[in-house]
């Protein structure tokens, strides 16, 4: 029997029909035997030990499961029984002494790091609800394809100005070689130019795409040849620089800045609505979201293109580095985007609605990110997930600062998350990401929300205040008064080069473990203008007493501290002010 499959694309509202024959080319092998138990040795991992190729995985020893008993592995996916270790990871729920009557599968996505391999999403797997019946066979059929072999792609033209011709290649025509007969292909879609022309649409692993760019008299002068692999974005030719804008001008770039920073400064004060005591915390991705994130930035690693901050103001430093950006299906950034919410709402004590998500951004060596505040209609409470990092000389933290202004710093690897709450607390990475010889990234994902039925005006919904954690607000702390009390931790490893990140104890539990190493307070903007000053030296430590506490013996800054670990500004232009109207 041929299954057909109705599948509409959701960015066209185009329906496509697609056969079993279709999906995807190759010639069919055995049914697979072999079984796998141990996650680390029975699959097969590529040179960076991720998984190199696509599985469909089922519980070993059901012969009864005729959904997965007879199925046969093709080019795109390997079948595989899984038992033991194995079994226990991928299917926790699953009873194997021979009483279980539900048939599973799951499928392990190509790219995943071993030690995430098994911990798949839940759209990811199938169950029946008890012994497998016709309806059960149609119904995985369709899950098996529909999501696990159909995948969202999207393309960018960077090549011309003039749009580029994609062509979908039947099977029977996608051969090695190059063949420009157009009667032998279908017009997928004219590809006008630029990152806001990005197309997406769904196609299918082993599917073959043609692409074409056309001179003035029609005649061919670009081609290259896609086969689907994965959840991707793809742009053709060189994507342009961030900006045409350069400072050569130091001083216009500090005027600016210091521009940028005074309305940052006074934007925080607007939210007064709080959800947590310190409008920040750090956590940890569950495993198969982790996973799902890691494997679609890995297999997407190359595709990688310069975005555009042509008139976005300042807060990325994109005249200095490079800032990358990998963009993210639709239909993929929903799926995370909702499962994040879950965290987001367990954290704020509120039930939330997804409003944004942006990333991935791939920061290079070099790259700081100016202190600011987020959106305030959308922006309530916020994620920053690190994804990936690669040849790191040292730490690279994200800075926030409390509800006192307060400076926390927080390193990150990848899987842990920050939650804050991005339309009030000041947040920022100042100190430049330092690179090993050879060069290195930082690739964030991040992702926003707001409480539901609030609307754009949440901030003024003060109801629930009363259940959330009070704000830890300046004076309740005995580090207000005193910031000697602070001292290294018992496990603190400053070495050359490292600025002690997460080692600081201010002995009190309410502060959490981030304080910066600095024990740096913020009480005007041009206490954010000399912060961003100050950190063009990635290692910087402070002043005064944080100098002393880490046994650095330096006279320069003398008189420089005013007691609370933020420079004096009693001979700055600036005066101290918490009313953020700062002259600058």
């Amino acid at each position: 029997m041929v299954i057909t499959v109705f599948i509409t694309d959701i960015l066209l509202g185009v329906v496509t029909t697609c056969t079993a024959a279709d999906v995807p080319t190759g010639a069919q092998q055995a049914t697979t035997k072999d079984s796998h138990s141990s996650i680390e040795d029975d699959f097969d991992y590529d040179e960076n030990d991720k998984l190199a190729r696509y599985y469909l995985v089922f519980p070993a020893n059901r012969p009864d499961c005729h959904l997965t008993a007879n199925m046969k592995s093709d080019k795109g996916s390997v079948n595989a029984e899984v038992e033991g270790d194995a079994l226990e990871r991928i299917f926790p729920n699953y009873v194997s002494d021979g009483t279980d009557p539900r048939c599973m599968a799951a499928w392990l996505e190509r790219g995943t790091d071993k030690s995430l391999t098994g911990y798949t999403m839940p759209h990811l797997h199938f169950e029946s609800s008890g012994p497998p019946t016709a309806k059960d066979k149609l119904q995985f059929d369709q899950w098996h394809m529909v999501t696990c072999k159909r995948q969202e792609v999207c393309f960018i033209n960077y090549q011309s100005k003039r749009p580029l011709r994609m062509y979908w290649v039947p099977p029977e025509y996608a051969t090695s070689q190059r063949d420009d007969n157009f009667d032998n292909k279908r017009l997928q879609v004219e590809l006008a130019y630029g990152e806001k022309k990005t197309h997406c649409f769904f196609s299918y692993i082993g599917h073959v795409f043609d692409v074409y760019g056309f001179d003035a008299d029609d005649g061919i002068n670009f081609y290259d040849r896609i086969v689907i692999e994965y959840t991707s974005t793809r742009a053709f030719g060189t994507s342009p620089p961030s900006s045409s804008q350069r400072f050569d001008d130091l001083q216009k770039l500090e005027t600016n800045v210091r521009r940028a920073l005074a309305t940052e400064w006074s934007k925080h004060f607007e939210v007064k609505r709080t959800f947590s005591s310190l409008g920040f915390s750090k956590g940890r991705l569950p495993n198969d979201v982790f996973a799902s994130m890691g494997a679609f930035y890995y297999n997407n690693r190359n595709n990688v293109v310069n975005e555009e901050w042509e008139g976005k103001g300042f807060f990325v430093n994109w005249w200095e580095a490079d800032v990358k950006f990998v963009a993210i299906p639709w239909r993929l950034k929903e799926i995370w985007q909702l499962r994040l919410a879950t965290l987001v709402s367990a954290w704020s004590g509120v039930e939330v609605e997804q409003t944004s998500m942006y990333g991935l951004r791939q920061y290079q060596g070099g790259a700081r990110l100016l202190s600011h505040v987020d959106r305030k209609p959308t922006h309530a409470v916020s994620l920053i997930v690190n994804i990936a990092q690669n040849n790191l000389a040292n730490p690279w933290p994200v800075e926030v600062f409390d509800h006192a202004d307060r400076l926390h710093e927080v390193a990150m690897i990848p899987g842990d998350i920050v939650y804050y709450e991005s339309a009030k607390n000041l947040h920022s990475r100042n100190r430049p990401l330092t690179c090993r010889e050879g060069g290195c990234s930082f690739v964030n994902l991040f992702t926003h929300y707001r409480p539901v039925n609030d609307g754009d005006q949440w901030f003024s919904n003060f109801d629930d205040m009363p259940n959330r954690p009070s704000p830890l607000l300046d004076g309740q702390v005995d580090y207000d008064q005193d910031n000697t009390i602070c001292t290294l931790s018992s496990a603190s490893q400053v070495d050359e080069g490292r600025i002690g990140v997460g080692t600081v104890d201010c002995h009190d539990s309410r502060l959490g473990p981030h304080i910066s190493p600095t024990l740096y307070k913020a009480s005007s903007a041009q206490h954010l203008f000399q912060w961003w000053k100050a950190t063009e030296d990635p290692n910087f430590i402070g002043y005064g007493y944080a100098k002393e506490m880490h046994d650095i013996e330096d006279d320069n800054d003398a008189g420089n501290d005013d007691g609370s670990g933020s420079p004096s500004l009693q001979n700055s232009e600036a005066t101290k002010t918490n009313s953020g109207n700062d002259e600058l």
